[in-house]
């Protein structure tokens, strides 16, 4: 006896579902090409659709920006003002201009800080008698500005033990240094440090005078070298409570004097009116 074939409904049913889909793209593509060419009467006009198909929100809440470590972030909202669509610009708003403005001021500043250190290197280069002593120099650049850390090592010292005024080869290589910070567009602060230590000062005469008057010794071969007394911000000592190691205060290489050029904000423009 022969089977009894079931029903077949022609198999096609995925037709249905693929159709619907080109549709769907199709109505997307048109929608995308109607509003290629934008103008005030199509934007109220798609506003109202969507207001139509997914109702109105009374209530506007702002979504605020992120901050992740080691990512760009603004300083303040871009857009914080809920603003019609048919008020709507495309003219930058005064603040954004000032943004640019201080964006443009900050790499120019940047650029600055890479040249200028760039020269201390080379100078620095360019006396192979001061190759050794060299090591000693540090430039980093941080938030603050560009530091020329004139450091200690152990068993090598920039300053004779208690001494105020720097060995001849440490003069010789701030007169080096010198060159390169008078070219510089930028205001400087001195500021001179120690390592900690178990042994006692002599009176009227500890850590904090030793440091202040190392940076202040630095200052005055600096200008003496040419430096303007105006270029100068801020000559300070600070003894041993800001080590270059906080691990080990004790080290030499916590002896140091800091030349930092500074970082400053940029200068208000002519126009300016508060």
């Amino acid at each position: 006896m022969a089977r009894r074939k079931s029903g077949n409904h022609g198999g096609h049913g995925w037709f249905v579902t693929f159709a619907d889909l080109m549709a769907l793209l199709v109505a997307f593509f048109v929608m995308l090409a109607a509003s290629s060419t934008q103008d005030q009467q199509k934007l109220q006009a798609v506003a109202g659709s969507m207001r139509d198909a997914f109702g109105v929100q009374h209530i506007v809440r702002y979504s605020g920006i992120i901050e992740a470590s080691g990512l760009p972030t603004r300083p303040k909202l871009k857009n914080a003002a809920h603003i019609p669509p048919e008020e709507a610009s495309a003219n930058p708003t005064p603040d954004q201009h000032d943004r640019n403005r201080a964006a443009g001021a900050r790499l120019k500043e940047d650029k600055a800080f890479a040249l200028a250190s760039a020269t201390l290197r080379q100078a620095l280069q360019d006396m192979p008698e001061l190759t050794e002593i060299s090591r000693h120099i540090m430039i980093e650049e941080t938030r603050e500005g560009l530091n020329i850390e004139i450091v200690d090592q152990d068993g090598r010292s920039m300053f004779p033990e208690g001494s105020r005024e720097p060995y001849e080869r440490t003069r010789r290589l701030i007169e080096k240094l010198s060159g390169p910070i008078k070219a510089a567009p930028f205001r400087l602060t001195i500021t001179g440090h120690t390592s900690a230590t178990k042994t006692a000062s002599r009176p009227g005469f500890g850590p904090w005078e030793l440091s202040a008057e190392r940076a202040n010794v630095v200052r005055r071969i600096l200008e003496e070298e040419g430096v303007p007394t105006s270029q100068f911000y801020g000559v300070t000592g600070r003894a041993d409570i800001l080590p270059l190691f906080p691990d080990d205060p004790y080290i030499a290489a916590n002896r140091r004097v800091t030349i930092t050029l500074m970082r400053e904000e940029p200068p208000l423009p002519l126009d300016f009116k508060p």
